[in-house]
């Protein structure tokens, strides 16, 4: 694995080892970054499941202000710290070592606005991103042009519209996709 561009373009990444996860692509990484654009810049951007840390470093990498990684396992969460020591990445990040919905009410507790959110769950376990999106739907995390990203099996039918947010782009890459949602305008 690798960071794809900006400051640690082609830096290598720690992969999983042994952990069992399952890192988003590198070309899915890149697909992603290449929506979102230079909107990262100076953004605070939570990257939840955070895994090997790769979506977040690629944030840090093209200029978020800051980054804030939520993972429950500690052996995961030190592979973060092992990728951000590695890089020499020490100041604007944050591991909150909790499941995502806990990690999110810490962030929600110091009234942050996140600019973006990025969730990858376990492909097998649904019922947890519909609870995270149900979460994010009900709090005021996400900052009032915020975006959610969620990565997700191609085959998982995510809804459209919950009660804030609504779901504005749908990419898909091999047996994954990308499902971005936003705050729907007020009726």
């Amino acid at each position: 694995m690798r960071v794809i561009a900006g400051t640690f373009r082609s830096r290598l990444l720690k992969g999983p080892g042994q952990l069992r996860l399952r890192p988003t692509s590198d070309r899915l990484r890149e697909t992603l970054f290449n929506i979102l654009g230079p909107a990262v810049e100076d953004s605070l951007f939570v990257d939840l499941y955070a895994g090997t840390g790769a979506i977040g470093i690629e944030a840090i990498s093209r200029g978020a202000k800051e980054t804030i990684f939520v993972e429950s396992h500690a052996a995961t969460a030190n592979l973060i710290r092992a990728n951000l020591n590695g890089l020499k990445i020490q100041s604007n990040v944050e591991i909150i070592e909790a499941k995502a919905v806990r990690g999110l009410e810490r962030i929600a507790a110091r009234r942050l606005l996140a600019d973006f959110i990025f969730l990858d769950p376990p492909y097998e376990d649904a019922q947890e991103l519909l609870d995270v999106l149900d979460y994010l739907d009900a709090s005021h995390v996400v900052a009032p042009q915020g975006l959610v990203i969620v990565e997700h099996r191609n085959k998982l039918e995510l809804p459209e519209r919950l009660d804030r947010l609504e779901r504005t782009r749908l990419v898909e890459q091999g047996d994954a996709a990308l499902s971005f949602y936003r705050l729907a305008a007020a009726a």
